[in-house]
């Protein structure tokens, strides 16, 4: 009897064992599909090797949309371009950014690409400059604030736009070869144009911050043009899609409200002079949009204005006049609660597939620009020590956002129906008829205005990769037509790319914010 109860009790320490053991594997494969599913789990420090090589395909864009006489060029199949631009009113605007495919500059997405741009930079140099990118953005950003800076001749005046769109359109060709007139469109006391003056003053503001320490005279002119601007803007209300109906068909306003309250929102954080705090606080009813989330975009500043003045409810906690912030803050709480596909505020603006999609042009920009406006917003709450976001009854860490950020960026990068990287140059599929004039001639054609449609006609993928540029996405049925005809889906822009560099810089590692821009 003693034999066979020790049998049986060595028979139970197997048959423990072995659970024991099946308990270890189960944990260890919860614990690596848990990790695989949080990168935040990524230890301080470390780098997310898929982002980082994204970023660094997405700076490129930059280069490859510049005007001018090119510096240190290297981009093989682009050269000098645009160099008689403002020529015709003795001014130097051959610098600045193409808008996208063409070789329009239009002033006022152009601007908000220098905003975009600063704030990456202001928020995550840091990062950036691990990766050896900082100096790149910073180059970027001077080409953009340069032409800017030229654009700017008096108080009053601002050339808002090189080359006529119509013109343009009518020819295919590589920028280094285009012979027409590139004409000028501006916005003066007679023709006033609030929305690109004042989102003009912001890009100066915000770009007077990234320069402040390492060219404190640059930062200076830079910030003399944002108040001028600023001025101008608040002076002489008026949109200027109304005062100048032809830009309708391309940037067309639906208000200034937003761009006035965007600008005062960085000169604040540019001078800390009360002056512009009492104005977003004194306008915050007319203009504010309280209590109504809306799309952060080219065109709707308000999105970023909230959370980009909610920055100050986080870190400036004594801050006099911050009372009158308080309609921005909770805004800006609900635009979050609305991007959390858990919270009960949640957008249905979704694909199946999780992707806001709001519009078929461009239908990548909202969920770029909503994604790096959730890491922001997790970010302030991860350094502020606020450890949760209240959505109606139910609360969400900063970590939910940072998740929803991440899910956006992921299916940029291929985590899509299509397998598709819409982020050109990044991963084994992406657009190889991406419309633009550039990437689709060779570089040793010659070709005029009209000749060069052979190439924008031709079956062959382009001749050029445009990398790191982000196209227009996808339907809302998930699906993508790779096409050079198919300017919806597959045209890029810069101000997406100042998006995608926002971004993928902020996913780069773990993160937090500093407190203050200075």
């Amino acid at each position: 009897m003693v034999a066979k109860s020790g049998s049986r009790c060595c028979c139970c320490c197997w048959f423990l064992g072995i659970i024991v053991v099946i308990a270890v594997v189960l944990a260890v494969v919860f614990t690596i599909r848990h990790r695989a599913n949080h990168s935040d789990d990524i230890a301080p420090g470390s780098t997310d090797k898929k982002y980082a090589d994204a970023l660094k395909i997405a700076m490129q864009f930059f280069n490859i949309q510049k005007s001018g006489k090119l510096e240190n060029n290297k981009i093989p199949w682009r050269g000098d371009s645009g160099l008689k631009d403002g020529s015709e009113a003795s001014l130097d605007l051959s610098k600045g950014l193409y808008d996208a495919g063409d070789h329009m500059k239009f002033g006022f997405p152009m601007a908000f690409t220098a905003t975009l741009l600063s704030w990456s930079i202001l928020e995550y140099g840091d990062h950036m400059d691990s990766l050896d990118q900082l100096d790149p953005a910073k180059d970027s950003l001077k080409w953009t604030t340069d032409f800017l800076i030229n654009a700017h001749p008096s108080p009053n005046v601002l050339y808002i736009q090189v080359g006529d769109p119509e013109t343009d359109h009518k020819c295919w060709d590589r920028p280094e070869t285009m012979s027409r007139k590139r004409t000028l469109t501006k916005i003066d006391a007679d023709t006033p144009g609030t929305e690109v003056a004042a989102e003009t003053a912001a890009a100066m503001a915000a770009a007077s911050l990234v320069f402040k320490e390492s060219d404190t005279k640059y930062s200076g002119t830079l910030l003399k043009h944002a108040k001028q601007l600023f001025d101008f803007a608040d002076n002489n209300r008026a949109s200027y899609s109304v005062n100048i109906p032809e830009v309708q068909s391309y940037y067309n306003s639906t208000g200034y409200g937003d761009e006035l309250l965007w600008a005062a929102s960085w000169l604040y954080h540019a001078t800390e002079d009360k002056t512009y705090l009492d104005f977003v606080s004194k306008n915050g009813e007319e203009f504010g949009n309280f209590g109504s989330p809306t799309w952060f975009s080219w065109d709707n500043k308000l999105p970023g204005t909230h959370v980009l003045l909610s920055r100050l409810t986080f870190f400036k906690k004594g801050l006099s006049g911050s009372k009158g912030l308080q309609g921005y803050k909770e805004t800006a709480e609900a635009v979050m609660c609305g991007l959390i596909p858990d919270s009960p505020t949640a957008t249905s603006s979704r694909t199946d597939g999780g992707l806001i999609w709001v519009a078929e042009w461009n239908a990548l920009q909202h969920p770029v620009s909503s994604a790096f406006l959730a890491t922001l917003y997790s970010d302030y709450m991860l350094t502020s020590g606020v450890d949760k976001l209240s959505c109606g009854d139910t609360s969400f860490k900063p970590s939910d956002l940072r998740k929803f950020a991440r899910s956006q960026a992921d299916y940029m990068l291929g985590k899509n129906p299509e397998t598709m990287s819409y982020l050109v140059g990044y991963g084994d599929k992406y657009p190889e008829f991406v419309h633009h004039r550039g990437a689709s001639i060779p570089g040793d054609a010659n070709t005029g205005c009209k000749d060069g449609f052979k190439w924008l006609n031709s079956d062959e993928p382009n001749p050029n990769v445009a990398y790191g540029a982000l196209v227009g996405g996808p339907f809302l049925n998930e699906t993508f037509i790779d096409a050079r005809n198919n300017s919806m889906q597959n045209e890029p822009s810069t101000y997406n790319s100042a998006l995608v560099v926002g971004l993928l810089s902020s996913l780069v590692t773990r993160s937090s914010s500093v407190e203050s821009f200075k």
